[in-house]
């Protein structure tokens, strides 16, 4: 099917994983093409895949590998380093502001609640697939206090330039790399050029861990 995003879904529990199953599958664009309902066989499983999922949204909390831990967190890492083209969706009941701000830091694209509306769930996924992040007020939110707190990371010395930098405040907007390009007047693959740039020059995993980066360093402002 032309057009439809693969999912891919990494849920323990039986009813949630069916129930999302039966809400995305409502949506004729989006289709779920994998599941797991453990973390530490994903990659192998991928691996042994024809069509691999465009976005895979991973719940937080996951089975251990017999005595060894294996929860979103390491899902997320293990992901970013096998298959750094597959976007990452957290679904936690947790709503903990260092978990959030942790598992983005590590490679996660965003970062939902399981009480999520449906819409916000298909919304993230547009988001993530199409802009390669989905910055939600609760995400915001937890970078703000995590900024606020007393041991505060301290600001990267990353020396970027003028352009860099204003195609970094239009990335943590949410615009695409078309949006950028006819905004100033660029090519795509200028754009481009100057976003993978910026992800090596900060040390980004992906466009949302650029979103932190900017934050940190007061390039952008989060209220």
């Amino acid at each position: 099917m032309e057009g439809v995003i693969n999912i891919g879904l990494v849920e323990d529990q039986f009813l949630f994983r069916e129930g999302m199953k039966a809400i995305l599958n409502t949506w004729q664009d989006i289709r779920v093409i994998f599941e797991s309902a453990e973390g530490y066989t994903v990659i192998d499983k991928l691996k042994n895949s024809n069509t691999l999922p465009d976005v895979m949204l991973v719940d937080l909390s996951l089975p251990p590998d017999n005595a060894k831990e294996f929860s979103g967190l390491h899902v997320t890492l293990a992901l970013a380093s096998s298959f750094p083209q597959i976007k990452i969706l957290i679904l936690s009941v947790h709503e903990d502001e260092n978990f959030i701000t942790q598992l983005i830091e590590s490679g996660a694209h965003g970062y939902l609640v399981k009480e999520s509306d449906p819409q916000e769930v298909y919304e993230a996924i547009v988001s993530v697939y199409n802009k390669g992040s989905y910055i939600n007020e609760r995400t915001l939110k937890a970078i703000r206090h995590k900024m606020n707190k007393k041991l505060k990371v301290p600001k990267q010395d990353v020396q970027i330039t003028r352009r860099e930098e204003e195609i970094l405040q239009l990335v943590c907007q949410q615009h695409t790399a078309e949006e950028i390009a006819e905004k100033l007047y660029l090519s795509v693959k200028t754009v481009n050029g100057h976003r993978n740039n910026l992800l090596q020059k900060t040390g980004s995993r992906n466009v949302t861990g650029l979103v932190l980066y900017a934050v940190r360093n007061n390039i952008v402002k989060v209220n």
